[in-house]
């Protein structure tokens, strides 16, 4: 009989679901609260959107090493989940102060939370088995469930009632999620992730000091940066979402039901990707799991040139709505879900994908370490993104979404040729 997936999955699956019901519902809010109730310019709003997206990937490489060396992976995750509940709670007071304050509580929580979790959930599968790109397929599930549900909850709640409402709605889901992992840990994870995975590696091979890594494992350190180089220009590309396309869904997309005389609020969109996720996660899911029994899976690096390509073809989606749009004249908001639906399909070529290869190459003793330094490739490129995204005007829309569109079809072109190359060396 075909071994299931552990419980332990399904309880991080939970916990996960309502940290992201606490990030994307603060996050389809933060550049429109910026915009009307900041007076921020929407270049000062999109590149300040574009550090805390950053800063968000970059703290983890802290977290994880804090983790590893000292307090290890489940305390660290319940630093970080008390950490974001405050930071939502005071970004609910409007005031350019408290809004710093605010990120800077969620910028460092997160940073304790979002590797470690990961972590523990590679751990809970053994590294030969081909269950765990689908375990990391449904573990990403949780995160888009959360991602769904936060701007239909917070989004209304912000955009109809009072921004304050929608940022305290996000701190509630935080609470929930603590108040979860509190409750369920021991049962459901054991031993995984208490100590500090460094003290481990040492009790385990005391008579080791120096702990050197081998030549295969330096090899796969060097595949999991290489990957990260490229991840960088799919994350710059995909996080327009929350700024230029957000941006664009305001101002040249037609959000008016005739039915219902009623027009949508823009951080609805938020939702259309995570709803496209938790519709295509299994079918993803089933598809690496068949190929694999198969052997005709695709390699890592095929699967994250396909991601690539995919975001492409999104902006070129908006793109061509571009050219027949405007202010005065609005396009469908059928384009928009046309483009979430191809970065959708990137995304699960590339994200899932990348926390399992890392995962599963990552050396034990610096398992939380690496999967913050995956992290901090998000970093870079959510600077990049926000700095491209304060580019982005109306009037330019026009040709604005070309520069997306070749950040993500170049370097995914590039790493179809080095298929073959990066596979011989390191995987």
């Amino acid at each position: 009989m075909e071994r299931k997936h552990p419980q332990g999955l399904y309880f991080l699956f939970t916990i996960e679901m309502w940290e992201r019901f606490s990030y994307y519902g603060m996050r389809a809010l933060l550049v429109l609260y910026m915009y009307k109730v900041l007076l921020f310019s929407s270049k000062e709003a999109s590149h300040i959107y574009g550090i805390y997206t950053g800063l968000v990937f970059a703290t983890p490489l802290l977290g994880g090493y804090l983790a590893d060396k000292y307090f290890g992976a489940r305390k660290c995750i319940l630093i970080g989940a008390i950490l974001m509940a405050l930071g939502e709670f005071v970004l609910a007071v409007p005031s350019v102060p408290f809004l710093y304050v605010a990120l800077g509580f969620l910028i460092l929580g997160n940073g304790f939370f979002k590797p470690n979790i990961s972590t523990i959930v590679g751990k809970l599968y053994e590294n030969a088995d081909n269950k765990r790109d689908a375990g990391f397929t449904i573990f990403y599930m949780g995160i888009n469930l959360g991602a769904f549900l936060a701007p239909l909850v917070c989004g209304t709640l912000g955009e109809k009632f009072g921004f304050n409402y929608g940022f305290i709605a996000a701190g509630v889901g935080m609470l929930i999620g603590t108040a979860v992992y509190l409750w369920g840990q021991h049962k459901y994870l054991n031993n995984i992730g208490i100590q500090p995975a460094a003290k481990k590696e040492k009790d385990s091979a005391i008579e080791d000091k120096t702990q050197a890594l081998t030549t295969k494992e330096k090899q796969r350190i060097a595949f999991i940066f290489t990957l990260m180089f490229f991840n960088i220009f799919f994350w710059a590309s995909f996080e327009q979402a929350g700024s230029s396309l957000t941006l664009f869904a305001d101002k040249i997309t037609n959000r008016v039901i005739p039915l219902l005389n009623w027009e949508f609020p823009v951080s609805y969109f938020q939702s259309v990707n995570p709803l496209l996720i938790l519709l295509l996660a299994p079918l993803f899911s089933n598809i690496w799991i068949g190929l694999a029994n198969k052997k005709k899976e695709p390699s890592t690096v095929i699967k994250f040139a396909l991601g690539l390509i995919f975001v492409a073809f999104g902006f070129l989606l908006v793109l061509i709505a571009s050219q027949g749009g405007d202010v005065s004249n609005k396009v469908s908001p059928l384009w928009l879900v046309g483009v979430y639906l191809f970065h959708t399909i990137g995304e699960l070529c590339i994200s899932p994908v990348g926390l399992s290869m890392v995962s599963r190459l990552a050396p034990i003793q610096f398992a939380s370490l690496l999967m913050g330094v995956w992290f901090s490739s998000i970093f870079f490129a959510n600077l990049m993104g926000g700095y491209l995204a304060g580019m982005y005007d109306p009037l330019n829309a026009k040709i604005f979404f070309l520069y997306p569109l070749l950040l993500t079809l170049v370097p995914g072109i590039i790493l179809l040729f080095l298929n073959k190359p990066l596979k011989k060396l390191f995987e």
